[in-house]
């Protein structure tokens, strides 16, 4: 009986000691590849300290802060000036409004110099090209008013080749308010008629408003 004993316990040991083997290799690979882990989060990190001390991603970013900082500047500037340099209107004043597409613009005429200011800039401050302060202007011009008569412009909405072409609309009816005696120049020249054309909306099917894609007969 004593044999007997002595061999399960001997047979139960045997059994217990690979379990414990086992449980030590567990440990040792959770080691390891908690290890392996803190060693690729170190590596990442250390790549992105890298990437944000390249000359490149630093050269991007001052371009950007300079860029904004000038764009602040320039905005400032302008709201100085559009302050120190507004038309102020007198009494005196006829005023009219003209539309073109999806601009609206609000016209005061009153005696002066010959000044023009479109959102209390310069005309040719604000509109970039001579071909669109020209066409503002154009009823001014073609009745030889422009050196006797100041302006100025409020404008909204739209580009600026709309904006121009309200702005003409809006002062030829501030010209007619101020005397019906302008009347007849002004309808020739075909100034008093409002511009109904828009932009025509795309059609399911074709490309644009009218434009279809190429045909193939076979």
């Amino acid at each position: 009986m004593a044999d007997s004993k002595e061999k399960d316990t001997k047979k139960t040991s045997a059994k217990a000691k690979p379990k414990k083997e086992t449980a030590a290799k567990k440990t040792t690979a959770k080691k390891a590849t908690t290890k392996t882990t803190k060693k690729a989060t170190e590596t990442k990190k250390t790549a992105k300290k890298a990437v944000k001390k390249t000359p490149e991603a630093t050269s991007t970013k001052s371009v950007s802060k300079v860029l904004s900082k000038k764009v602040e500047l320039r905005r400032k500037k302008l709201s100085v000036k559009r302050k120190s340099e507004g038309l102020k209107v007198p009494e005196n004043y006829t005023y009219g409004t003209g539309r073109r597409k999806s601009s609206i613009a609000k016209v005061w005429l009153f005696p002066g110099s010959g000044k023009v200011k479109i959102n209390n800039l310069d005309a040719k401050e604000y509109l970039n090209r001579d071909v669109l302060v020209d066409k503002a202007l154009m009823p001014l011009v073609k009745l030889e008013l422009k050196d006797k008569y100041d302006v100025k412009f409020t404008v909204l909405g739209g580009g600026l080749s709309g904006q121009a072409d309200a702005c003409k609309m809006g002062l030829a009816r501030a010209i007619l308010s101020m005397s019906e005696d302008f009347r007849k120049p002004l309808r020739e020249n075909s100034f008093l008629t409002r511009d109904m054309r828009e932009k025509e909306r795309k059609k399911y099917g074709k490309r644009g408003a009218r434009k279809a894609p190429q045909y193939r007969k076979r």
